[in-house]
């Protein structure tokens, strides 16, 4: 059972984490990521990395299948916005249920197996989902070209409005999404995040979530002992795939469109990547590590030679050229390499990912000094 003092301290985290969230316009200037589509990625993949760290984090099952969830979520919400209203709630809250019915199939299946095993079951099914969204349902799916909106959607729902001549924009209630040069969809999102990162940190307190973590530390035991552990991984499987749907349901509030390329393995991985650089099992972490990801892959990915020549500018003429050399090989095209550069010295000097770097910082500056 939670103390008062544990209480106080995650509603300060909560409120801490809500307030960077939401200023994120405001502290994100500097570092030129300040740009609604950004901020988006930001906030929609730190879900998925808030929702897969329930699985991974909590109860220590690796999952290599999760962007399943997010295609599925995403189409689940185009159709809905093809069928009957373009106001995302209805469409997010069936996407998000959707997620759960299909998180529950796969699960049951996968859940048969651990370690390795199911890391590959999961692989297994979700590839055989982007196949099958990709080629077999197309007729659902629309294929390689994508599930997108049109003209002739019958909208019924919205058939009552005045309809211009294009396609209507997403709404919140009558207020469209692109409000705000795109602000207004960045709040909407953020404040999902929000909700979302406050439900992990009550999952994370709760009794659930200790046999959660009691099925990561030693699952065998707590089965010698006659307790079914198979109900507790199958809800936070379930719950995982869950906030997975979210993030592809707010991807298609944003931008009303869905694609099997969100289902392929190397989504999946790239949220692994995230968890694991921002610190398994810490409740900020994963977020963190989204927002380093997606960061370089949006911003470092864009530098040029152009931009580096001018950086360099201080330097002498024969030197511009040099630096320009080494350092393109980091950015631009080369961005993965700085990112997995970066990635071996996570995995190698802090094993804990960015959050033990800042505990390790903290504890250096919280330490006393010694009496004599």
């Amino acid at each position: 059972m939670n103390t008062v003092a544990t209480k106080k301290k995650d509603n300060l985290m909560v409120l801490i984490f809500a307030a960077v969230v939401l200023s994120m316009p405001v502290w994100l200037q500097p570092f030129g990521a300040a740009y609604p589509d950004l901020m988006q990625k930001f906030v929609i993949f730190g879900l998925f990395a808030v929702g897969f760290n329930i699985l991974f984090g909590q109860t220590g099952y690796l999952s290599f299948g999760h962007a399943a969830f997010i295609g599925v979520g995403s189409y689940a919400t185009v159709w809905v916005f093809k069928l009957y209203t373009m106001n995302i709630v209805p469409a997010i809250l069936f996407g998000v249920l959707v997620s759960g019915v299909f998180a529950l199939v796969i699960g049951f299946i996968c859940l048969r197996r651990t370690g390795i095993y199911f890391s590959i079951l999961t692989l297994a099914l979700a590839q055989m989902s982007y196949n099958l969204a990709y080629s077999v349902l197309t007729p659902i799916t629309n294929g390689e070209t994508g599930l997108q909106l049109s003209l002739d959607d019958p909208r019924a729902w919205d058939a009552a409005q005045v309809q211009g001549e294009g396609i209507p924009a997403t709404n919140f209630f009558g207020m469209e999404m692109s409000a705000w040069d795109g602000l207004f969809g960045f709040y909407v999102c953020a404040a999902v995040l929000i909700l979302g990162f406050y439900i992990s940190v009550r999952i994370t307190r709760s009794s659930f979530g200790s046999m959660l973590r009691g099925i990561k530390t030693n699952q065998q035991r707590m089965t010698y002992t006659g307790l079914n552990t198979r109900p507790y991984a199958l809800s936070a499987f379930v719950i995982s795939g869950m906030y997975a749907g979210l993030a592809g349901s707010l991807m298609a509030a944003v931008d009303p469109l869905a694609g099997a390329e969100r289902m392929q393995w190397t989504a999946s991985g790239e949220v692994v990547l995230m968890t694991i650089l921002g610190g398994v099992g810490t409740l900020i972490g994963p977020v963190l590590g989204a927002a380093v990801i997606k960061y370089f892959e949006n911003i470092f990915s864009a530098i040029n030679t152009s931009v580096l020549a001018d950086f360099y500018s201080f330097l002498p003429d024969g030197l511009i050229d040099i630096f320009v050399g080494v350092s393109a090989l980091f950015v631009g095209k080369g961005w993965h390499l700085t990112l997995g550069l970066m990635f071996m010295l996570v995995v190698i000097f802090l094993p804990g990912g960015i959050m033990e770097g800042i505990d390790r910082i903290k504890n250096r500056f919280a330490k006393k000094p010694q009496q004599d």
